[in-house]
């Protein structure tokens, strides 16, 4: 039954309460559903092939006793199984597997199975995100009917979402799914904005990279920018021109560019995937709405989305068992550091997102390798008295830029030896532009001495030869450039000894990806004489 017809059928706020009603819970309640769910989904688990291979004969009942004989888990503890999408080792048989990126060019791709029970949790917590998008304030939404939409297609997770809110909900989704198998994504995007253009929209559901891209296109299309297309406008309907042409009057008015905001008024934006804080001020002004961001994982599914305020965000109790490594662990390879649940969290700190899916779900204290600010407990002003977060970045040893790349010391060894350039020494980093506050990658080498009596080798020549083994291995290093026109990559060439120099004034080695800022600040100081031994230790980087 589509949502706007249940609506007239059931009052707005039981509606509300079915779906959002969890922020209302305290932390006890909150965590009792958190246990019940777990023991579920530990007796499913400890029943299957998955199960007995990890536990060895053990059969934990309750949380206290999974986290002592129960170690914490990547990726490659059931890369063997998962990737032979053996369902009949698992807790419940898939309906669907959902892939991503796991190490660009040495492990393409990685898998996820989603059980029915999962399936449902996922499209009960989006239309919670629905809701929530287009509420401003306790029970006060509304709910239409058409969907534009810049999220990639199945296998990918965001799929899931485009075909739940059609299959199951019955919204108008453009561009329709008929287009998915015919079209690029660059090509669909600009053919649902077209549909829009001439339909209108109620919600914007997007990447917020491919958000800001998509937003600047239009702003092009519509005629408002330096980079209008004189050809494309006489397809457009008249009802569409006239759109348009009123969108133009009103930016005239103002001496600007066309925006989104003078041709749509959707009921909510909202955001998936990483670095959307990077655009959202921006897509702010474009559209004049705030995206509300969703936040999820390939392995774990739906877990939490901000609130009508647009700040913090909380996790749905119902999609998995949530554990909070502090940071001062995220980095360790420890198999059983200490780990907090939600009811012992604090605000102002750091954590990576540690989950055990529900519903007959494959991942048990899985390392998710998102990181989390917890922002305070309890919110007057959302009606919440439950712990409240902000997503950070992605784990220090990968650089994940604009929800696209997962680029890791591998990766980076694997280009550098194919490239055959002559780097003696690197790092690199996620950084943000100063200007723009949009992220980037910076690369920090160190060229071999000889190499550098080759006046031939410059920050040009290694960017043009680095960029093209990161396209060759990784196609989503590729697709930053082909759909969202990004320069990822930037270099500074240090000078000879640097790195040699580091490591005998701190006594300690950088770590590749993304080293601790007051390190890489150290080290790019030694490109000056003046700096002193002890300067290095005074300022913490020992």
């Amino acid at each position: 039954m589509k949502l706007a017809e249940r609506l007239l059928k059931e009052r707005p706020m039981e509606v509300w309460e079915e779906y959002c009603g969890f922020l209302a819970l305290d932390v006890d309640r909150y965590m009792a559903i958190q246990h019940r769910l777990l023991k579920e989904q530990l007796a499913l688990w400890c029943d299957c092939a998955l199960g007995r291979h990890f536990l060895n004969g053990t059969a934990p009942e309750d949380f206290d006793r999974l986290r002592d004989i129960m170690p914490l888990t990547t990726y490659d503890d059931y890369a063997d199984i998962l990737l032979q999408r053996r369902g009949d080792v698992l807790p419940l048989p898939p309906v669907t597997w959902i892939e991503t990126t796991w190490e660009g060019g040495r492990h393409p791709v990685k898998c996820a199975p989603y059980t029915r029970g999962m399936v449902d949790t996922f499209s009960h917590n989006g239309i919670t995100t629905m809701l929530l998008g287009s509420a401003t304030g306790w029970g006060e939404f509304s709910v239409g009917e058409k969907i534009l939409s810049g999220l990639a297609p199945m296998p990918y997770l965001t799929g899931l979402i485009g075909l739940i809110l059609d299959e199951d909900y019955g919204f108008d989704m453009m561009p329709p799914r008929t287009t998915l198998d015919t079209m690029s994504f660059s090509e669909r995007s600009k053919y649902g904005f077209k549909q829009a253009l001439s339909h209108g929209m109620d919600y914007f559901l997007s990447m917020g990279s491919v958000a800001y891209y998509l937003s600047l296109n239009l702003s092009a299309v519509a005629g408002g920018g330096k980079k209008k297309k004189k050809s494309g406008s006489h397809s457009l309907s008249m009802p569409t021109l006239f759109r348009l042409m009123k969108a133009k009057m009103a930016a005239d008015k103002e001496n600007r560019d066309v925006l989104p905001k003078d041709i749509f008024k959707p009921k909510a934006f909202i955001c998936a995937g990483t670095d959307n804080a990077c655009y959202k001020d921006d897509l702010e002004k474009m559209w004049g709405i705030r995206p509300i961001e969703l936040f999820a994982g390939t392995e774990a599914g739906m877990v939490g989305c901000e609130s009508w305020n647009r700040k913090d965000l909380y996790f749905f109790p119902d999609t998995a068992f949530y554990e909070f490594l502090p940071e001062a662990y995220i980095r360790t390879k420890e198999k059983f550091p200490p780990t907090l649940t939600m009811a012992e969290v604090r605000p102002g700190e750091k954590y990576e997102l540690i989950v055990t899916v529900f519903r007959g779900g494959a991942f048990v204290r899985y390392r998710t390798g998102d990181i989390y600010r917890c922002t305070g407990i309890g919110s007057a002003e959302d009606h919440s008295k439950l712990p409240r977060f902000r997503y950070i970045d992605r784990h220090p040893d990968i650089i994940d830029i604009a929800g696209f790349t997962r680029i890791t010391k591998n990766s980076v060894e694997d280009v550098l030896r194919l490239s055959a350039l002559p780097i003696h020494e690197w790092a690199a980093a996620k950084e943000m532009d100063a200007e723009t506050g949009h992220p980037y990658f910076h690369m920090y080498v160190e060229i071999d001495a000889e190499a550098l009596m080759d006046r031939a080798v410059t920050i040009d020549v290694l960017k043009k030869h680095l960029e093209i083994y990161f396209n060759y291995l990784d196609s989503d290093y590729d697709s930053l450039k082909k759909i969202l026109g990004m320069e990822l990559l930037r270099i500074d060439i240090l000078r000879s000894g640097t790195f040699e120099r580091f490591r005998k004034r701190t006594g300690s080695d950088i770590e590749r990806i993304n080293p601790p800022r007051e390190k890489l600040a150290a080290l790019t100081r030694l490109q000056t004489e003046e700096d002193p031994v002890e300067d290095l230790t005074v300022r913490g980087v020992k």
